[in-house]
């Protein structure tokens, strides 16, 4: 087999299958837990999203590798991950909310903070004074904070490092005032998956990856120093010819997440591809001209690693699994 059609994601039966359809591998799966519990240097350490995979199965999977806390973003999430002894954490970041929960139920609270990305959050230059409010509400029982940084996107771990230490220092800062005057700031929740080797090195704090887990074409590509393997591909199949250097395939954009741009998958075997157009069902890409020859027949089924595979993943009810070349079996994308 020629390197297209003979790559780590070729499966036993993949003829079956219907096209375009998500695929997951627990191999890989298991060798990125590994991964990243080796970084953040304990599964103790480690406090990771679901919102990637959605999945009972992939919980699981970490809490066989020693992991016991998890972040949800969603009822569905949280419905999906709880067990029979679960503390639950709120995480806000407006005063009238958090006095509103107060009221209604006693709960443990983190402080959501704005680490620079702008999209939810409390400014730095009030964390602390906020915070202070927060511990006198009722029913309120503030706990730490939670610091995700979504917008480091350096892709020099070097770079990353230079722009996350003054902010982890503030952070720190704001934890020991609170503890020296004797309030509860034991949890700091640090960073996702581009920046938690960096704030595994800086603190002692717990981490927040996750799409690592899973990981995806864009975030291998954006950061090199995270040697995640993709474990998620998208059988697609060749379904016509259009032009002398391009070829069309099923995968259109209600198979794939279609936030990046302007590649949305990356065919593997065929990373030399570029799209031409992708609409509903169909995606159109060229090649460049030495590659002619290798534009694979209609009916040849390929693997495309998806950009972003978090809001991929979603678009799917179930996956097949795959484990040494055959399917088996079907794991439902739950908390979709």
């Amino acid at each position: 087999m020629n390197k297209i059609n003979d790559n780590l994601y070729t499966f036993e039966g993949q003829q079956d299958i219907v096209s375009p359809q998500l695929v997951y591998y627990p191999a890989i799966i298991r060798e990125n837990i590994r991964k990243m519990i080796d970084i953040a240097g304990g599964a103790a350490r480690l406090w990771p999203h679901i919102k990637t995979h959605k999945m009972a199965e992939v919980v699981q999977m970490q809490i066989e590798a020693g992991i016991d806390r998890f972040k949800c973003a969603t009822i569905a999430e949280a419905e999906m991950a709880a067990f029979p002894e679960v503390e639950f954490f709120a995480i806000g970041d407006d005063t009238e909310q958090i006095r509103k929960l107060g009221q209604t139920c006693k709960a443990n609270v983190l402080m959501d903070v704005d680490m620079g990305q702008h999209r939810t959050g409390v400014p730095l230059d009030k964390v602390e004074a906020m915070y202070r409010e927060w511990n006198t509400l009722p029913g309120i029982v503030m706990r730490g904070m939670h610091c995700y940084d979504g917008h480091r996107h350096e892709s020099s771990v070097q770079e990353r490092e230079v722009a996350t230490a003054p902010v982890d220092k503030q952070i720190e800062e704001i934890k020991a005032r609170l503890k020296a005057d004797g309030i509860c700031c034991e949890i700091l929740i640090m960073g996702g998956t581009p920046s938690f080797p960096v704030h595994a090195e800086m603190t002692g704090e717990f981490l927040s990856p996750g799409t690592c887990v899973i990981q995806d074409a864009g975030y291998r590509k954006a950061y090199p120093d995270l040697k995640f393997t993709p474990a998620a591909a998208l059988l697609t199949r060749v379904v016509s010819r259009p032009s002398r250097d391009t070829f069309t395939l099923d995968l259109g954009c209600k198979a794939v997440a279609t936030d990046p741009q302007p590649e949305r998958a990356e065919i593997a075997g065929m990373e030399y591809a570029r799209t031409v157009i992708q609409n509903e069902e169909h995606w159109v890409v060229r090649v460049p001209e030495e590659h002619i020859a290798d534009i694979p027949p209609i009916g040849t089924e390929l693997f495309a690693i998806p950009t972003h595979v978090c809001p991929t993943s979603a678009l799917y009810p179930a996956v097949p699994v795959v484990e040494n070349g055959k399917v088996t079996g079907w794991w439902k994308v739950a908390a979709r």
